[in-house]
């Protein structure tokens, strides 16, 4: 079997940022994406996320992203990765669903059913879109109304008219209601008081909250989102919400009931939907035999390089989660994986 210098799991933004760098340094290397086509997690994406609703989409290597427009982000995005994969040459190998990683005599074996690859060293950027987090709730599964999860949210027009109740604290759930609210009856809960930010998102502000992010996955904590340190802001597409009230929040309800919740005085809240805008988990299971997550159950990163084994890269991972900071991340892992080829007395061709 042929063994590849590296090997990157996922052909998202981080994937392809990675693979762009492994190549400009000459490095033997393949991408397995488990979609059947180009576009990573935004190909997902809710059809009334438009261009000019998303929070941003940085630039990859060599190749500017897509401006604002009313275009639907799960079209233009994807259409981007493609050309991108073409003009580059990427190495994509898709569909290939990553079931397990594994050392192999010092190589890392990578499975998928019944096809293998060897490898010196593996970067993943598999991000979280597989992950959805719902919590558990006492009565959950006896709720009679429909449950969505940001993953499936089916747009604004499956729920015009319902009581919607959105549970989480994070951007999602500030768009959510912010295109809800003026043709649904919403209830906006979360488990903390939603912090805002009224000032200007400097890029200080920005290094800042990405720095406290790479802080945890140092330490080996399980990584929290960017927004969770920066805070939230309102666009100008939320303000008729805001006018209507979508943002009052209140704390979380105690438990679900067949047609609504129940709040800890005792108060019964009727409620139709529950949109679950709770996030997102690292989509790493497939990594376990490698056992590289630490005692408090993050994986411990220097930069982008696990601690337990500096094989593998983790990209897409903690503060490199938004688009921007994938990108960095992918320069960053393609020089670790040059360094450990290096310093392994083996050459880029292997």
């Amino acid at each position: 079997m042929h063994i590849l210098d590296s090997l990157v799991i996922g052909a998202g933004q981080a994937g392809l940022s990675t693979s762009f760098h492994l190549r400009r340094l000459g490095i033997d290397h393949v991408v397995l994406d488990a979609n059947p086509q180009a576009g990573g997690a935004w190909q997902h994406r809710w059809d009334s996320l438009t261009m000019a609703d998303v929070h941003g989409v940085a630039d990859l290597p060599d190749a500017p992203a897509p401006g604002r427009s009313h275009d639907r982000a799960n079209e233009v995005v994807p259409s981007w990765f493609a050309d991108y994969e073409g003009a580059h040459g990427l190495p994509v190998i898709r569909p290939v669903d990553v079931q397990r990683v594994e050392d192999d005599d010092g190589l890392l074996r990578v499975s998928a059913g019944p096809r293998h690859w060897l490898t010196r060293t593996l970067v993943n950027a598999t991000g979280t879109w597989t992950r959805p987090f719902v919590p558990t709730y006492p009565g959950i599964d006896s709720f009679a109304g429909e449950q969505w999860h940001t993953a499936d949210y089916p747009g604004p027009e499956r729920l015009a008219g319902k009581r919607v109740l959105v549970v989480g604290g994070g951007a999602s759930a500030v768009q959510f209601l912010g295109e809800l609210a003026p043709i649904a009856d919403t209830v906006w809960v979360t488990r903390r008081e939603p912090v805002w930010r009224t000032d200007d998102f400097t890029p200080e502000i920005g290094r800042a909250a990405v720095a406290m992010v790479e802080d945890r996955v140092r330490r080996g904590l399980p990584p929290r989102s960017v927004v969770s340190v920066t805070g939230l802001v309102l666009r100008e597409q939320e303000r008729a919400a805001e006018r209507l009230g979508a943002y009052d929040r209140r704390p979380m309800f105690a438990r679900i009931e067949p047609y609504g919740v129940r709040w800890e005085g005792g108060t019964f809240e009727a409620v139709d939907v529950i949109l679950w805008a709770t996030g997102f988990r690292p989509a790493v299971s497939h990594l376990a035999p490698l056992h590289l997550r630490s005692e408090y159950g993050g994986i411990r990163l220097d930069g982008t390089t696990s601690v337990a084994d500096p094989r593998v890269q983790l990209v897409g991972y903690g503060p490199s989660a938004s688009t921007i900071g994938a990108n960095r991340a992918g320069r960053r892992a393609a020089v670790a994986v040059s360094g450990f080829l290096g310093s392994d007395g083996l050459t880029a061709a292997g």
